[in-house]
């Protein structure tokens, strides 16, 4: 079981519970750092409120300078690289650029989904009404992603997602377009949250003056596996994440509920 080293707690007034959160390091060396990402976390600073703990800020605190060389969504959890120094930055940056990584998540995306497999080719670009949402638009970046079912339900389909290209929500908006958005995710989907009672129509038991808490609160996207070229030994890696407890959750519910 590899270790997890606490980073250093940022400066911060309203996120209290992410002041000493231990961020999961599955791999270093002297090149690079590899972490499983808690979701809810920022990888880089937010534009408007720099104080919010961020990954980068964090790593930055206890190594004196890390690159960043690609991003999570705050709210997807999983598998993120970090290079330590210059060099293995340039390497990987390349790398990710020219398509040379294999990146590997799992959603839960709304609805039965027809095909056991499939490709989702269309251009992405920014939305020219609302701040830090995709659109797909033929203006866009050509933008590509395949996917395999693993498991489906009732009313949901779980999935494995490569991504060929790196557009920003690219797995959200790309499912979204072809009628499958993902479960939870409040930008692109039709719920901001998932409810036991929603899968579960009779025998909730709830007290008189409670209410029913949500299971999971997050974009149901989490990004599994990454596979690189080391950028000093060229040795292929592969690293994994396993799905986090809130994740697991609702897909325990759903295999007992919606079946």
């Amino acid at each position: 079981m590899p270790p997890s080293y606490e980073i250093f707690p940022v400066a911060c007034t309203k996120h209290d519970k992410l002041k000493k959160r231990k961020l999961d390091i599955i791999y270093e060396d002297e090149d690079i750092i590899i972490l499983n990402k808690p979701a809810l976390v920022l990888t880089v600073p937010d534009r408007y409120a720099a104080e919010k703990p961020n990954l980068l800020a964090m790593l930055n605190q206890k190594y004196g300078k890390v690159f960043i060389v690609h991003r999570l969504d705050k709210e997807t959890s999983g598998i993120i690289i970090f290079a330590k120094n210059a060099e293995a930055h340039r390497a990987l940056s390349m790398d990710f650029e020219h398509r040379k990584v294999t990146k590997t998540y799992l959603a839960l995306v709304e609805g039965r989904m027809a095909e056991s497999q499939g490709e989702i080719d269309k251009p992405l670009a920014p939305s020219m009404t609302k701040y830090n949402k995709m659109v797909v638009n033929k203006r866009g970046k050509n933008s590509r992603t395949t996917y395999q079912v693993l498991e489906t339900f009732k009313y949901y389909t779980f999935v494995e997602a490569n991504i060929h290209s790196g557009r920003l929500h690219q797995i959200r908006v790309h499912f979204a377009s072809i009628g499958y958005p993902l479960a939870i995710d409040f930008l692109y989907g039709n719920q901001s949250e998932f409810m036991l009672s929603s899968v579960k129509k009779k025998g909730l038991n709830l007290g008189k003056y409670q209410e029913e808490k949500p299971i999971m609160t997050r974009t149901t996207l989490h990004a599994y596996s990454l596979t690189i070229q080391h950028p000093t030994t060229q040795e292929t890696m592969t690293f994994k994440a396993d799905l986090p407890k809130d994740f697991r959750a609702v897909l325990n519910q759903l295999r007992k509920w919606n079946k």
